[in-house]
């Protein structure tokens, strides 16, 4: 059996390695989720059958309980809600390695005939501090993705010491555990200050930053969970917690460069100005005047041109717009007019918001363009229209060395031969700054709610 279960444990972790290969490519992501989906299958069935279960009664109804509310909410969560979906996934992994952490302790606690050994030992407290902190920090994500807690930094006194603290007294007291096992209370501080941590670590990151954000608490899952399979001897779940934890933080630099941040510059908290709304941070005047267009206006000028490139953001999303974007560049594909989608890595509130948006309603993927792939070609677009995007697109990240967002890459839309901006008003993005963009010769912007201004225009479109 031991032998049966280490083969189909293999075939599981190549399953996983190749299902996070093809989620690297909204084409092949579908395969990419039921070929991981197959590999967890066959783990849990496998494990089942391997370990001396003592009842299945309770893993049947937890089975059945995790079903249906997966069901629901795969069914009632909207496409624009997927980042705090995403940050409660993370959470709840990280919740329940803490569960299984604590339970595996309490178990040996109890038990006279089981000693702590000290791998064992470590591993536990490193399961209930890296879930902890995954726990709390991810609610924390998800209540600022949905609007329950401020999408704006939150800086109070002696922050970085106060956390530095804490987390020398968690890995004081993890210590003391390896020395002396028997000392349950040690063990509910050290859940108890890591919850704490959690909240502190994520409640200064910023709205803006929440793409990297996601993407490290992921990875902080991942590594949750790895150390559950420490902890529980089981190698299935230490391979799939590593190679999540892995391209949780691969993806974490990614975004960071994207950004042109360090990791430690979100973390510690990012834009002072994250998350504000109304004018910029600094209270300066405009530097121009921005002009502006009607539906009508614009419907006529795409009538006459012969390439459109479409750039989503934020907006977007909030709007719920997917569709309506959609539906406009079928009405431009019918006048033969050439219409792509130019995608900002971290556009949007997780890695892949805007892709995922798009793919929903059903925007062919090789419409969507990476910033690398499509930058070069802003200078041959007739139009370029932004749709809810703001600091990806602000040029001051090339030339402004006093701005936060100084040399952050940038889709170079500005090159275009005229600009499109959809926005509800002027204000400032999160980096709390002026977009030089919208007082450019060549930009017009084109006011409203992303959804309704583009079924206005492309009913505009469809009456020419």
């Amino acid at each position: 059996m031991e032998i049966v279960s280490y083969l189909v444990y293999l075939i599981a972790s190549i399953c996983f390695i190749f299902g996070i290969k093809k989620l690297s490519s909204p084409k092949t992501a579908r395969q990419g989720n039921q070929l991981a989906a197959l590999g967890m299958l066959l783990a849990i069935i496998v494990t089942l059958f391997d370990q001396r279960v003592l009842t299945f009664e309770y893993i049947i109804l937890g089975i059945v309980i995790g079903s249906l509310i997966g069901a629901v909410f795969a069914l009632k969560v909207q496409m624009t809600g997927m980042p705090q979906m995403v940050g409660l996934l993370n959470g709840f992994g990280g919740g329940a390695s803490v569960l299984v952490g604590f339970a595996e302790y309490d178990r040996i606690f109890v038990t006279p005939t089981i000693m702590f050994d000290e791998p064992t030992t470590i591993s536990i407290v490193l399961s209930l501090l890296i879930g902890s902190i995954t726990f709390t920090g991810s609610l924390i994500a998800f209540g600022k993705l949905q609007g329950i807690v401020t999408g704006k930094v939150v800086k109070y006194p002696l922050q970085h010491p106060l956390n530095a603290l804490l987390l020398v007294a968690v890995f004081a007291a993890g210590v003391f555990v390896v020395i002396q096992p028997y000392e349950i209370e040690i063990i509910i501080g050290i859940i108890g200050v890591s919850l704490l941590l959690g909240v502190l670590l994520v409640l200064p990151i910023g709205g803006a930053d929440m793409p990297v954000a996601i993407s490290l608490l992921n990875s902080y899952s991942g590594l949750a969970a790895s150390m559950t399979g420490f902890v529980l001897n089981n190698k299935m779940l230490i391979i799939a917690g590593a190679l999540v934890g892995a391209s949780g933080i691969i993806l974490t630099i990614i975004m960071c460069k994207g950004m042109n941040r360090s990791l430690m510059n979100v973390v510690l908290g990012g834009w002072a100005s994250a998350g504000a709304e109304g004018p910029a941070a600094d209270s300066k005047a405009h530097k121009g005047t921005a002009k502006a267009i009607d539906s009508e206006e614009l419907a006529m000028l795409l009538d006459s041109v012969s390439s459109v490139v479409i750039v989503p953001g934020y907006g977007m999303a909030v709007g719920q717009a997917q569709h309506a974007v959609r539906d406009l560049m079928n009405v431009l594909e019918k006048k033969n007019i050439k219409v792509r989608f130019a995608i900002h890595p971290v556009a949007g509130r997780m890695p892949g918001h805007m892709n995922v948006l798009l793919a929903e309603a059903q925007v062919p993927y090789d419409k969507l363009l990476a910033m690398e792939d499509i930058n070069d070609d802003f200078p041959n677009t007739d139009v370029v229209i932004v749709i809810g995007a703001n600091d990806v697109v602000n040029p001051a990240a090339r030339h402004d060395q006093s701005s936060p967002i100084y040399g952050m890459p940038i889709l170079n839309v500005d090159y275009a031969k005229t600009v499109i901006i959809n926005k509800r008003s002027l204000n400032v993005g999160y980096a709390g700054i002026d977009n030089e963009l919208f007082f450019y010769p060549n930009a017009l912007m084109y006011f409203g709610d992303s959804k309704e201004a583009m079924s206005k225009l492309v009913s505009e479109i469809k009456a020419l």
